[in-house]
């Protein structure tokens, strides 16, 4: 599907993201999925949705290929535009990220891609936001950030390597306007950055850490590169399925997703949802907020304070 995304007359332009739906075949809790994004995407009426991973628990489909397909659905039949990045669940086993991807593109609406086969992951791709005039005013990039560490040394998951950074710097400087600063960009990823745990201890966050940041033990420099790029406003991930913070470190809003998938663990009281982004065509600036299942808006979470003091 050729990209035309565009801010709206009014100078804004939507996101939901929908992140850890865990889909499997279909099921009674997969059905609650999917009610649960309709009336989101009835609610907010986006422009675009991303789904940062753990789309589907590929252990646990009888047809993985087939349960991803499922998992996208209610998007694509509502005609929205939506893009994708996987998670460490997505495939597992012997599911291969390339089928799940050739499978996703023949949806509906996908705006996804697999990104150059030079590079590690599937998924590694930019999509840009136009103006009223037509030019790129903003920016999205979109990274696989793995499974699980394949050095023996380092257990846990994965992480971003080099050659996504490169890509990511590259692509960066390509979509720079000639004589301009970078444009206003958002990043989005399953796995948060080690960067997500310094956040939470360092900065006041908005809303809830109900389990330890899950990020990689190695720590790859993508957020050192994110910073340098300049131009990055915020980055999105899911993978911890009771956090929802968000903090600013260095000048970058890290954010986590709200869990929507009922076919996983949650908390009691800690209701699925979706977090909804909307940005500004001017002041490289953007609103979030998290729409819960049972539809109520939550605009104004719950802030943390850290406990040790900045350097």
């Amino acid at each position: 599907m050729e990209n035309k995304l565009r801010f709206r007359k009014d100078g804004t332009f939507k996101i939901v993201q929908f992140t850890d739906l865990h889909w499997q075949n279909g099921e009674t809790d997969d059905l609650r999925t999917r009610r649960l994004m309709e009336r989101v995407l009835s609610e907010e009426k986006p422009d675009l949705v991303v789904f940062t991973g753990d789309i589907v628990f590929s252990l646990g489909c009888r047809d993985p290929y087939a349960s991803v397909a499922q998992a996208v659905a209610v998007v694509a039949e509502s005609g929205t535009p939506w893009a994708a990045v996987f998670g460490n669940h997505d495939s597992e086993g012997d599911v291969s990220r390339d089928r799940l991807m050739e499978t996703l593109v023949r949806q509906r609406g996908c705006l996804a891609s697999a990104g150059p086969e030079s590079v590690q992951g599937v998924g590694n791709y930019a999509l840009t936001i136009g103006g009223s005039n037509g030019d790129a005013r903003h920016a999205l990039y979109f990274l696989d950030s793995g499974s699980y560490s394949d050095l023996d040394r380092i257990p846990g998951y994965g992480w971003i390597r080099k050659d996504q950074i490169d890509w990511f710097r590259e692509k960066a400087a390509t979509l720079r306007p000639q004589g301009a600063p970078s444009l206003p960009s958002l990043v989005f990823f399953h796995i948060p950055l080690p960067e997500y745990k310094e956040v939470w201890r360092t900065r006041p966050c908005n809303g809830r850490r109900f389990e330890d940041i899950s990020c990689p033990k190695l720590n790859s420099g993508m957020f050192a590169t994110l910073v340098e790029a300049g131009g990055v406003l915020g980055t999105f991930c899911g993978h911890d399925h009771i956090n929802d913070f968000e903090g600013t470190l260095h000048g970058i809003r890290l954010t986590y997703g709200r869990s929507t998938g009922y076919h996983t663990y949650g908390r009691l009281g800690f209701k699925r949802g979706a977090r909804v982004i909307e940005l500004k065509e001017d002041g490289a600036r953007y609103e979030t907020w998290i729409r819960l299942a049972g539809g109520r808006k939550l605009s104004a979470p719950r802030i943390h304070k850290s406990r040790k003091k900045r350097p």
